[in-house]
């Protein structure tokens, strides 16, 4: 829905404070592209040995502020460390945060582009997940303005070992779950839902869906409720990724 304004954010300063950030903590900060003089941004780091790979991503919708500043948060805080190879895009959408409108400048929902590719900052960002390697788990973060709680989507066709449940218990500590029956038109149980049908046999593919068809048998998109107050939206993000990570680590043999 593209009628509810964000506050905006300034996408070449955040750009700026990723950079540095992650530049500080030992990450290799490559530009794939530039919207409107702000850099498509990607935050990798190896750490030689066995690593689950994890790959994060936010700001695909620009009125969805918490999702790059949770990741935001969690750089400042050291989350990604040496317990993962992390590769990060944090800021997707750059023309839709500077304007806090869920398109791009062009009216696209670039979240429904990853199978036509028609929006330059798809195309750039498939051209980056094309040469990297494949993933353990991804995790797409994001908000939405209709929902009275946290919930997430599961895409995982091989039944590993869900993420979903501890997840959301982690995040119910500091914010509700979406119990709703029926979220965004699909069914969900107690916040999580798993699509019935093949989610390639779409017409139009979110991330999710592109991510899963090419570089991973694990991806999670968690929403947080915008109408909730944005640390607490942030807080939210943070208990439900840093419990995804966790989870990965621990059974990859990482302490």
């Amino acid at each position: 829905m593209s009628a509810v304004k964000a506050a905006p954010l300034d996408p070449p300063a955040l750009a700026v404070r990723f950079g540095n950030a992650g530049l500080s903590t030992g990450f290799r900060i490559e530009k794939y592209g530039e919207i409107e003089a702000c850099p498509l941004i990607a935050l990798t780091k190896r750490t030689p040995g066995p690593r689950p790979r994890i790959y994060l991503s936010a700001g695909i919708h620009g009125d969805e502020p918490a999702a790059p500043l949770a990741l935001m948060e969690m750089l400042d805080a050291g989350v990604f460390d040496a317990r993962a190879n992390w590769f990060i895009c944090p800021l997707l959408n750059p023309a839709g945060l500077a304007r806090g409108l869920r398109e791009n400048a062009a009216g696209l929902d670039l979240n429904r582009d990853y199978k036509d590719l028609q929006a330059p900052e798809i195309q750039a960002h498939v051209r980056w997940l094309q040469r990297q390697p494949n993933f353990d788990v991804t995790l797409s973060v994001h908000e939405d303005w209709e929902s009275t709680g946290y919930y997430l989507y599961e895409l995982n066709p091989e039944q590993r070992a869900s993420l979903a449940e501890p997840m959301l218990e982690a995040v119910a500590k500091v914010c509700a779950i979406d119990h709703s029956p029926l979220i965004d038109g699909r069914e969900s149980k107690a916040g999580i839902l798993r699509p019935v049908s093949d989610p390639l046999l779409r017409e139009r593919w979110p991330e999710s869906v592109y991510l899963r068809a090419h570089h991973t048998t694990l991806t999670y998109t968690v929403e947080s409720p915008s109408a909730f107050p944005l640390k607490q939206r942030i807080a939210a993000h943070r208990a439900a990724l840093e419990t995804a990570i966790a989870l990965m680590t621990a059974s990859a043999g990482q302490v």
